[in-house]
């Protein structure tokens, strides 16, 4: 069971997210309702996971592997679609694809391949987006932004994969401005990519955008927002 005090807490913080996205979307001549609420919800329980889901957010994402099979097995999301946004190992793709609505975190051929044949196994066809590393940090996961046509070659030959979009993180320790010009960079990509228009394919959504800077996400063309802290707290890895 939540705690009275937590769950007013996370109604009160999604009802602030709310505003804010909706604020952000307006001055930038957009319709609130084109902005998707991903809540990210690694390290959260089950309950603290199903609480929230009764609030007005839209999906959820995850990092890990086994939180996303406990999660959705458990109904934890409440039909509300759940999304994996970590670095996927390819031997685990089996337990992430039929679960996964959306897979927003690919960035290699090879994951590309283990997807495909994995939603051909279950017949279906498996969303994804491709994760670009737009601040070209050797630390992080993604592709250059020059690496992506390559992979949407690729992908275009996949008749069991539909890349919905693209997906990012900038630099951490960017400032404002800088993080405003890398949000600004994605949606050229996303509009470049749109104009070649490749088969299987709907690039229709821009993840980007969290807790610190989502609103600027917004006001630079984010489709989606993933915030995981300012809903539920700071995590406890201790847990973990």
């Amino acid at each position: 069971m939540i705690p009275k005090l937590q769950q007013q807490q996370m109604q009160e913080a999604v009802a602030r997210i709310r505003e804010t996205m909706a604020a952000a979307a307006r001055s930038a001549d957009r319709a609130p309702e084109e902005i998707q609420l991903c809540a990210a919800c690694k390290t959260r329980t089950v309950e603290e996971v199903r609480f929230s889901a009764e609030l007005p957010i839209d999906l959820f994402g995850e990092n890990h592997v086994q939180e996303l099979v406990e999660k959705y097995d458990a109904g934890a999301y409440l039909g509300k679609p759940g999304h994996f946004i970590g670095h996927l190992q390819t031997n685990k793709v089996n337990k992430v694809v039929g679960r996964a609505a959306l897979i927003q975190s690919v960035d290699s051929s090879r994951l590309l391949d283990k997807i495909d044949l994995a939603a051909q196994r279950l017949n279906l066809v498996q969303d994804i987006l491709v994760e670009i590393n737009i601040g070209e940090e050797q630390s992080k996961s993604g592709l250059q932004p020059q690496q992506m046509w390559p992979l949407l070659e690729q992908a275009a030959e996949k008749s069991h994969i539909r890349v919905r979009g693209l997906m990012a993180i900038p630099p951490a320790d960017a400032d404002e401005a800088a993080t405003r010009r890398y949000f600004a960079a994605m949606r050229e990509l996303l509009v470049a990519a749109q104009n070649r228009h490749y088969e299987n394919t709907d690039m229709e959504i821009l993840s980007m955008g969290m807790s610190g800077d989502y609103a600027a996400a917004i006001a630079e063309g984010a489709t989606i927002v993933r915030i995981g802290t300012a809903i539920y707290g700071q995590r406890d890895y201790g847990n973990k």
